[in-house]
């Protein structure tokens, strides 16, 4: 969990953005918003699935299309 130490002479402004950049490097707020619903294994399952498929397909188009370019 994070937590900053906050100073007397630091303002509230400061001390927030800390918090939430150690909120963004902990991935806090997007686990909350996975944790939100229940998602079935089998679609876990699927979407791992299709991130897979979308990254081999995009590094296949810039392979072409480096090669396109010799």
């Amino acid at each position: 969990m994070p937590g900053i130490l906050v100073s007397p002479r630091d303002n509230f402004d400061d001390a927030y953005r800390k918090f939430k950049r150690q909120c963004d490097r902990n991935l806090i707020v997007t686990e909350a918003r996975a944790r939100q619903h229940f998602e079935k294994p089998a679609e876990t399952r699927k979407k791992e699935k299709i991130a897979n498929r979308k990254k081999i397909l995009k590094k296949l188009y810039m392979l072409r299309r480096y090669e396109s370019r010799l």
